[in-house]
Parts: C-alpha cells; sequence; structure tokens
C-alpha cells in the first residue's frame, strides 16, 4: 500500500518559521534546538510574555511556538546529545537544526568505516552538498522536515515533508517518550 504521511499544519509552519529564522543567521551556524509549545497554553500561562510577541490565544489556537534552548555545546554532536534529554509534558513537540553535507547515492560504497575518514571523504567529494536540515515532531506522531541546500539558498528552494530525516526525526521522537528515565537531563 502506497500512502502519503498526512501533514500536521501547525507542526510544519512551526518547522518552517524555524527554517526561516536559522536562514536570517546565515551558513556555518551551530546545531539548535527548540522546544515546541502549544501556543494558547502559552497565552493562558503566560500572558505578559505573549502580549510581548504580540500573540492572541483565539488567533494562535492550534498552532505552535518553537522556543529555542540555550546553545548546544560543540564538545559533542547533537545525535549524541539528544538521547540525553527528555522534555516535559507542557512540551507538544520539539525541533532541532542541524548543518550537514550529504553525498550522492553512488558515494554510498565509497564512504569509510571510521567516523574521521568518511567526515573527511564527506567534506572532500566533489558532488558533496551543503543543507541545513530543520526536523519536529510532536507527541501526537505528527513529524515535518525542512531542508534547504546552501547551492540553492532561496526560500522558494526549501523542500518539506513529513519523513526527510528518518533518524534524526526518530532520536527526536524518543526525548518526547513518556516512558524515559526521570533521572535524564530536562533541558
Amino acid at each position: 500500500m502506497d500512502f502519503e504521511l498526512e501533514i500536521d499544519p501547525a507542526l510544519a509552519a512551526a518547522v518552517l518559521e524555524i527554517e526561516k529564522h536559522q536562514a536570517a543567521g546565515g551558513w556555518d551556524q551551530p546545531a539548535r534546538l527548540y522546544a515546541l509549545v502549544d501556543t494558547a497554553e502559552l497565552v493562558a500561562h503566560e500572558p505578559a510574555l505573549a502580549s510581548m510577541l504580540g500573540l492572541d490565544e483565539s488567533r494562535e489556537r492550534g498552532s505552535l511556538t518553537p522556543i529555542e534552548q540555550e546553545e548546544l555545546g560543540v564538545e559533542q554532536e547533537l545525535e549524541e546529545l539528544l538521547p540525553t534529554i527528555s522534555w516535559p509534558q507542557q512540551v507538544a513537540g520539539c525541533a532541532a537544526v542541524v548543518e550537514r553535507l550529504v553525498l550522492p547515492p553512488a558515494a554510498d560504497g565509497q564512504i569509510p568505516e571510521d567516523p574521521a575518514a568518511a567526515a573527511e571523504f564527506a567534506r572532500e567529494h566533489p558532488d558533496r552538498q551543503e543543507v541545513r536540515i530543520v526536523a519536529g515532531v510532536t507527541r501526537h506522531g505528527a513529524s515535518y522536515c525542512a531542508v534547504r541546500l546552501r547551492q540553492h539558498d532561496e526560500d522558494a528552494s526549501v523542500m518539506g515533508g513529513a519523513d526527510l530525516v528518518p533518524s534524526l526525526l526518530a532520536l527526536l521522537r524518543a526525548t518526547l517518550d513518556d516512558e524515559s528515565d526521570e533521572s535524564e537531563e530536562t533541558p
């Protein structure tokens, strides 16, 4: 059976908002992590903040507000950090931003096993593409990704879809898992 994943419009809007915000800062940025909160709940629980942001409960119902977390340390890759994170129940979802090098499928059999050698291989490959990935998930199981190629660095060229980066989405979903160990770090 062939079917397309249903897209959550609130999540897609939040991911695209994050992508546009990151694009304004240019390339070569560190990884970022965002909590996604229900905007109507934010307005109800933090009216002063909501007022500063120009948010109105009735207008914002059904939307998600991204809240950037403190800058992540450079000593650890995002993919290594995510398994140590657990979000509180008030967080409806989360999103991550990473920049990566991607290689064409033809390079698959040529990539060295050693991670350092693989990274060097990717940096030096003539057909590499630099991309910015914004991936988001919700507690309700929705996912959405936005991908911008450095070579086509314009808003109209941003690609989007529900399952573009499955491995990163799986790591993000695990941070929302209610069964996570209570001793884990919370951002």
